[in-house]
């Protein structure tokens, strides 16, 4: 695929999530089928560039290019000043972030809440392209403010007028959070407003439904955020089914295992061991999010202090899975899309 000047292996995107789309993260799902990983949101304050978790967040040491780096800020100059600063640390698309709807980012008047103020995205928009004329921008925002304002279509006129390369939505309104279902409507109406790539969001958690968004919207990609988490490998099952038609089989037990295993060893290497013990027991807990015996291993598991007892409890645990089961099996037969909605 085509996208902001560079080709990707395909037209499958990984959402930018605060806490979760690290490094380690975004190389898991390149190596697992996903054309491109966004990065977790960067301030555009720059008295916090210093900050262990600005500098973390803004390492792309070793990673499959393109790298694309999501800034957040209300403040048009702010935000160009953020642009710059990423694209001479690394970064090689800019995305702007207009779709988180965490009440600490749109206090602020940044992520979704600039949605309400049509001449401010513009303003932000120019000054963010005009501050770094040889790098592509995209831009990500959700239907509208709320469902009396779904005023995406005009937020993607502005942003394709300021120079904006492509346009992720997400099939929300702000005040609907993550609650209710993802409608596409907008996102399909939108597709025949502008020429620049629309890619979809949303509530895509099996190849099917990644089908059936690009079926319904006629957009040019889709972005998964929530159902990757635990589960990267969803990705090289979109790729083989939006390709082929049919579903992959099932990866055993035993690949899950390493896979997992690999995940943490990239996080104790990236955080150092105290805090990368910490932020694997999120990442295991959604490995693990549903399957049949794992409620007792994740409580045991999130009281273990050292890496040396995590490791170990992870590994005890699938392989004595890997003895019952060939394929990861859900508590009352429910359906990977079930578990992960669970």
């Amino acid at each position: 695929m085509e996208f902001a000047g560079f080709t990707l292996r395909n037209n499958l995107f990984v959402a930018p999530m605060a806490g979760v789309t690290d490094r380690p993260f975004r190389q898991l799902c390149k190596k697992m089928g996903a054309g491109l990983a966004v990065s977790e949101m960067v301030t555009s304050n720059s008295l916090l560039y210093g900050s262990a978790k600005t500098l973390r967040r803004a390492n792309h040491t070793g990673e499959v290019e393109p790298i694309s780096v999501q800034i957040a800020g209300a403040d048009p100059k702010m935000m160009a000043e953020a642009a710059k600063h990423n694209v001479d640390n690394g970064a090689q698309i800019i995305d702007i972030n207009m779709g988180c709807p965490a009440k600490k980012v749109c206090n602020v008047m940044a992520g979704s809440a600039l949605m309400q103020h049509e001449q401010l995205v513009g303003e932000i928009l120019d000054a963010v392209v005009a501050a770094v004329p040889n790098t592509p921008v995209t831009l990500k925002f959700r239907t509208g403010w709320n469902i009396a304002n779904k005023n995406a279509p005009n937020i993607a006129r502005i942003a394709e007028s300021a120079g904006i390369r492509a346009v992720a939505i997400h099939g929300r309104t702000r005040c609907q959070q993550y609650t209710g279902e993802a409608e596409y409507d907008t996102i399909a109406y939108v597709k025949t407003l502008v020429k620049i790539p629309v890619i979809a969001n949303g509530d895509i958690t099996t190849p099917e439904k990644a089908k059936h968004v690009l079926d319904v919207t006629g957009a040019d990609g889709v972005m998964i955020g929530r159902a990757a988490q635990g589960r990267p490998w969803l990705f090289r099952e979109i790729e083989h089914y939006l390709k082929t038609g049919e579903k992959m089989a099932p990866a055993p037990v035993s690949e899950i295992h390493a896979i997992l295993m690999a995940h943490l060893e990239d996080l104790y290497d990236f955080y150092g061991l105290d805090t990368g013990v910490k932020v694997a027991r999120k990442h295991i807990s959604w490995y693990t999010k549903g399957l049949i015996g794992s409620a007792a291993f994740r409580k045991v598991m999130n009281t273990l202090p050292t890496v040396a007892l995590q490791r170990q409890a992870v590994d005890e645990f699938f392989l004595r899975y890997a003895e019952e089961h060939e394929h990861l099996q859900y508590e009352d037969n429910k359906t990977t899309e079930e578990a992960l909605a669970a």
